[in-house]
């Protein structure tokens, strides 16, 4: 299962502890994501200025890349509190106006997972990111009336792993909107050295760039590889985290120096071996490889996507040539090559 996955983006039980002693607590702390870190400063600046509220902010990327971590940071540079929820814990109208009511003028809602908001919940917070206030049914039947409750002025911060499956009125209803993306191997280098120094870990420059470089891209990853790889340098090792420890480490872990584990493998095992590289539909892939079909659609296609590893096109997933390097396989003689590919993707759906 995906959150068994040592490379798993979402938030795992034993991250708890870790993601908290490990959180930026500032805008300076936060290492990656520039352009979003320089927008938000001018927006922060501008609203403290005012003496007013920050813009409700939508943050959407994928998971692991520490929305909640910027959403507290924002709360903290605003000199806000903030409080933390989630799309599927409100379940009702009422749920949402018991937060809502509870909130001092300022304030942060965090809503993480927001598209899985109920429509019932939507509508009552239209009128709550807009006007301010919620309409609130009492009673039943003929002695039901509609109750009008005025909110102080608030910020909410909506997080998302799926934009795409935001409805347009609550999108628009953001005035602020960013894109996480991907870190680099290099920022990712930064954040595990802040945390190793945080953890009392030594660790080898080398040692860290090895790490950054098998995390996906994620600083949740990194920060969990970091902390398994502790464990081996202590026991296998004389407590320093070398290149050399975290090569050895992260391989009995399974997972390779581009961060593939034993699914991802798998799965582009499966797609050489049995369907010569491709085109192969994503239902017979699920049933191959006895997945999921949308796990692989919204857990592993989209690494290997990034990689450029497999292509979608309109006859089903196909692996490129990388794939056969990486994995050391000979490319079948009637597997396509990048021009076949380009044809692939061109042909009308």
């Amino acid at each position: 299962m995906e959150n068994e996955r040592l490379i798993a983006g979402a938030l795992q039980t034993g991250d708890i502890d870790l993601d908290t002693s490990l959180r930026p607590r500032s805008l300076r702390e936060y290492y990656g994501q520039e352009k979003v870190k320089e927008s938000l400063s001018i927006y922060i600046n501008a609203a403290l200025r005012r003496h007013d509220a920050l813009d409700h902010m939508l943050l959407y990327g994928p998971p692991g890349l520490v929305k909640t971590c910027l959403a507290g940071i924002v709360a903290a540079e605003m000199g806000q509190n903030i409080r933390i929820t989630s799309g599927p814990a409100i379940e009702r109208a009422g749920d949402l106006a018991s937060i809502l009511v509870k909130l001092e003028p300022g304030d942060l809602l965090f809503i993480d997972e927001i598209h899985r908001l109920s429509h019932t919940v939507e509508e009552v917070l239209y009128s709550a990111m807009e006007d301010f206030e919620i309409d609130l049914m009492t009673g039943k039947g003929p002695t039901a009336r509609s109750m009008r409750i005025a909110l102080p002025r608030f910020t909410l911060v909506g997080a998302t792993t799926r934009a795409g499956m935001l409805s347009a009125p609550l999108r628009d209803r953001f005035g602020i909107i960013f894109r996480l993306e991907m870190y680099s191997p290099e920022e990712l280098t930064q954040i595990v050295s802040r945390s190793a120094r945080i953890l009392n870990v030594k660790v080898e420059p080398d040692g860290l760039l090895e790490i950054a470089k098998r995390s996906r891209g994620t600083p949740r990853i990194a920060n969990r590889m970091l902390k398994r790889v502790r464990d081996y340098a202590q026991v296998r090792g004389d407590g320093c985290i070398t290149q050399e420890i975290a090569r050895e480490g992260l391989d009995m872990l399974d997972v390779d120096r581009l961060g593939l584990d034993r699914v991802d493998r798998t799965l582009l095992y499966t797609m050489i071996d049995k369907f010569g590289g491709g085109p192969v539909g994503l239902d017979t892939l699920a049933a191959s490889t006895g997945e999921d079909a949308n796990t692989i659609e919204d857990v592993y296609e989209p690494y290997l996507l990034q990689l450029g590893f497999i292509q979608r096109t309109p006859r089903g997933r196909v692996c490129t040539p990388q794939v056969y390097e990486h994995l050391g396989r000979v490319r079948p003689i009637n597997a396509p090559d990048a021009e076949q590919l380009s044809m692939l993707n061109s042909e009308e759906q």
